[in-house]
Parts: structure tokens; C-alpha cells; sequence
């Protein structure tokens, strides 16, 4: 086994179209004990948020919506499928969405995240992000609710400049 680091692979983003519907509803349900519906993510395009899917070798590999609000952008999902987590995905799709938001206008960069997701709290906070707040009960569990935290990056002129 080899401890050198894998060539960094070539992925693109394309704007998500209505037949990737069904491919990003599955995937959120394998994700998430409580997914996004394909309705949700419909309604999403169909509200104009900028909804993107993310692909390696023509596979796709991850999705995310974002939500402009004047200055502001709001990431409302973003996921890697579980076979390709742990290799810097995610890292490209935050900074792909940190990229667009940027261009169209916002200074910050909001999102909620469950305080179990362990890898998620640790991408945002090696990215940058910064704990603003806590929703009380804002996601669902088997069990009741569970908490947000509510997160916020400051985005900086150059932040059009990050690598994809």
C-alpha cells in the first residue's frame, strides 16, 4: 500500500437539470434518514436556486442547491454519494458553490448542520466556517429532533479565484 497521495481527479458541475431528479432524490435517501423528496429539489429549480450536480468521468458524484438572498447565500444541501466521501469531493463542491455565490453578489455563506455529522462539521471548520447560532429542534430523528448549527463563512475578494 502506498501513501502518495492520488492525482487530483478531473470532476465538472452542470447545472441540475429535471432528469437528474430521480438520480439526486435516491441518493439523498441513501444519505439521510430524513431526505429531500424529488419534489423538494423540483421546487427548488423551479424557485430559481442555483441547483448543481457534480460529476467525475461523466459520473455523478455529489449535488448541492444554493438559495441567493441579496447579499447572502444559503447553502441548502450539499452531498457527496457515500462511495465517494473521504477524497475531497465535498471540499470542491463547498468551494464550487462558495465560487458562484461570490460572482453573484454575496459576502457570506450560511448553512445548518447537524452536530452528528462529524465529517460535515469538520469540512466547514477546515474551510472556514464559523459557528454564528443553534436552531433548537430543526431536523428530525428517529428519536424527536436534533439541533442546527448555524454557520457562516465570510467570503473575500479571490474567493472567484478557488480551486474547483
Amino acid at each position: 500500500m502506498s501513501d502518495a497521495k492520488a492525482a487530483p481527479v478531473e470532476v465538472s458541475f452542470e447545472p441540475m437539470q429535471r432528469e437528474d431528479l430521480e438520480w439526486v432524490a435516491s441518493q439523498d435517501k441513501v444519505l439521510y434518514p430524513f431526505p429531500w423528496t424529488t419534489g423538494n429539489f423540483a421546487d427548488s429549480m423551479e424557485a430559481g436556486y442555483s441547483c448543481w450536480r457534480m460529476s467525475e468521468g461523466g459520473v455523478s458524484v455529489g449535488y448541492a442547491v444554493l438559495m441567493m438572498v441579496i447579499d447572502e447565500a444559503h447553502i441548502l444541501n450539499i452531498s457527496v454519494t457515500r462511495a465517494c466521501q473521504g477524497r475531497g469531493l465535498g471540499r470542491r463542491l463547498l468551494d464550487h458553490l462558495a465560487r458562484l455565490a461570490w460572482q453573484a453578489g454575496a459576502r457570506q455563506l450560511l448553512l445548518e448542520v447537524r452536530p452528528s455529522n462529524a465529517a460535515a462539521l469538520a469540512l466547514y471548520e477546515k474551510r472556514g466556517f464559523a459557528v454564528i447560532g443553534r436552531r433548537k429542534g430543526y431536523y428530525p430523528t428517529p428519536g424527536g429532533r436534533e439541533d442546527a448549527i448555524v454557520m457562516r463563512l465570510t467570503l473575500e475578494d479571490g474567493t472567484d479565484d478557488a480551486t474547483a
